[in-house]
């Protein structure tokens, strides 16, 4: 079971999912939202260690400049674009680094039967009537509906998971992938080290020492 722990801006936090042995660290280029970091705060945290986890670095719509600023500050590992396929397929070509594309699902109809270019997909709720950031913002999407899917590319579960909950969606949709950002913190932007910690060792089927398992 691979984890990524999204919207990483601080020490303790970064230093939490490092030991806890997270395969991805997501850092979020998108200054609406309240975990948003420029790209000279994310080299200095991305700077605390050496190797580790993969840096993954979202974007939300960008323009060239912005990506372009991001990786001249730090090495990305993938780049995790909320846009079009089409826009999410020219970045991957433009700058020759894996591309993970987010997928708002309501419906069975939204479950993509194509890759489009990407090289993975996360499937992540729809955002709300009235929201200012994509993703599902701290709610799930129907998981039933992947009953009978055909992945067309390596995937990620994300949406409204949290310590709690994790182990059940893992069991619900035969995820191997999972991605957490708001189910990891005490208010948002805020991640919650003990709160990362539990996240992992439920996903891994591991022992809690958080006491909420």
């Amino acid at each position: 079971m691979r984890v990524k722990i999204c919207g990483i801006n601080s020490e303790a936090a970064f230093d939490a999912a490092v030991a806890a042995g997270a395969d991805w660290i997501g850092l979020v280029f998108f200054p609406p939202s309240p975990r948003a970091i420029t790209p000279r705060r994310a080299a200095s945290l991305s700077a605390r260690q050496k190797g580790g986890p993969g840096r993954v670095g979202l974007f939300v719509a960008p323009r060239a400049e912005e990506i372009e600023a991001a990786l001249a500050a730090l090495p990305l590992d993938v780049l995790q674009i909320h846009d079009t396929a089409e826009a999410a397929a020219r970045w991957r070509a433009r700058f020759g680094l894996p591309v993970w594309r987010a997928v708002g699902i309501t419906a069975a109809a939204d479950l993509p039967s194509t890759a489009d270019g990407a090289d993975a997909l996360l499937l992540d709720a729809s955002p709300p009537r009235g929201a200012t950031r994509p993703g599902g913002n701290a709610r799930p999407f129907d998981w039933t509906l992947l009953r009978g899917w055909h992945p067309p590319a390596p995937w990620l579960l994300a949406g409204g998971l949290t310590p709690e909950t994790v182990a059940a969606a893992i069991a619900a949709t035969g995820a191997t992938a999972v991605d957490v950002s708001s189910g990891v913190e005490r208010a948002p932007g805020e991640k919650d080290p003990a709160r990362i910690r539990a996240f992992i060792a439920a996903a891994r089927g591991l022992p809690s020492s958080m006491g909420l398992l």
